[in-house]
């Protein structure tokens, strides 16, 4: 049994945990509005969520490729339907809260606590795992990993799957760490304007996932 993993492995997780993570799409539109809102703990919160979220989908896809993605196509439609409607719901109510900046020392003086932005971690799992492109586009690359890097092992996998969630771990805290800098030039007004276009665009990606389907059950 082999117990050392092949160590290219690891970069080309990361690269790939950076490259997932990185596109423009419903769940980085919450994790940046997120950074906005509540700062550098909010955006790494929403993240972490988006992470586990990459690491579920690429442990199943490690586990077997062939036979669980057949699965997530079979039921493909339940899935975008929930996964849009599900950002529909997060995009309204994003874009009739009122805003608000947090500051996170005020907050733990008056009894808050970090516990408060955990909620968002689960939040953007959901997202992340009823995300159809995000689900088969980490199987495709599962599958086609072995041009870059040779993957034999149950071990050679976990490791594949703990540097793609690294990789997108990076992505993340950079991410919230570099709005959390720049948050303090937004006021109330901007963060109003942010959350307005943050929901129009999560009702958007949403309507299309859900549109699509209806789409089809039509022909």
């Amino acid at each position: 049994m082999q117990l050392v993993p092949n160590l290219l492995i690891i970069p080309v997780g990361i690269l790939i945990g950076i490259l997932v993570a990185a596109p423009v799409g419903p769940v980085n539109v919450l994790c940046i509005q997120r950074a906005i809102e509540r700062g550098f703990w909010g955006g790494l919160a929403a993240g972490i969520g988006a992470m586990l979220g990459d690491g579920f989908i690429a442990l199943f896809a490690s586990l077997g490729v062939g036979a669980i993605s057949g699965a997530i196509e079979y039921h493909r439609q339940a899935i975008q339907i929930v996964g849009g409607l599900a950002l529909i719901a997060f995009g309204v109510r994003m874009y009739v809260a009122p805003p608000r900046l947090a500051n996170i020392e005020a907050e733990t003086a008056d009894g808050a606590s970090l516990r408060d932005y955990a909620w968002d971690i689960p939040k953007t799992f959901f997202l992340t795992i009823t995300n159809p492109g995000a689900v088969l586009g980490l199987f495709a690359i599962f599958g086609g990993v072995s041009t870059f890097v040779e993957v034999h092992s149950y071990v050679d996998a976990l490791t594949m799957v703990a540097s793609i969630m690294g990789g997108s771990f990076l992505w993340w805290l950079g991410l919230s760490h570099l709005i959390g800098r720049l948050r303090h030039r937004f006021s109330a007004a901007h963060l109003a304007y942010t959350n307005r276009i943050a929901g129009v665009l999560l009702i958007g990606f949403g309507a299309l996932l859900v549109g699509e389907m209806m789409l089809k059950m039509l022909d």
